[in-house]
């Protein structure tokens, strides 16, 4: 099994539609009920290719959403850090050598959510997996 589809919760659209635009290169559409779009990430095969950005006040569930961390596959961790800080993020973590898998460190977007950045090692089924 793998994961289909992912959702960002914001308080801001506007503002999160431009940072994932511009740090990864993201696309979004207007779909369904107001305060909702989707999100193309650009990237290919199985995992996370497709995905849904909703506003925090409209919740799915009583309560909000619980989350789980989610990480984005880049090229370089430096260089999608000093994007993501360029673009109002915040770096959230220093940047871990995992041997054998790869790079990845911690950082959250402008609306406070937390996710990964991650350089794939060579050799490692996932490196060919961006977006």
């Amino acid at each position: 099994m793998s994961i289909t589809h992912f959702a960002v919760y914001v308080d801001d659209p506007d503002r999160a539609m431009r940072f994932y635009q511009a740090v990864f290169g993201w696309r979004f559409e207007a779909w369904g009920p107001p305060g909702y779009w989707n999100i193309s990430t650009g990237g290919d095969g199985p995992g996370l290719t497709f995905g849904a950005l909703s506003q925090r006040d409209r919740p799915v569930s009583p309560g909000g959403p619980n989350a789980w961390r989610c990480t984005v596959s880049v090229d370089d961790v430096d260089a999608a850090l000093a994007a993501i800080v360029a673009h109002g993020g915040t770096r959230h973590s220093a940047i871990a050598d995992i041997p054998g898998v790869g790079r990845v460190a911690e950082f959250k977007d402008p609306e406070g959510n937390l996710a990964c950045v991650m350089a794939y090692a060579p050799g490692n089924p996932l490196a060919t997996k961006k977006g």
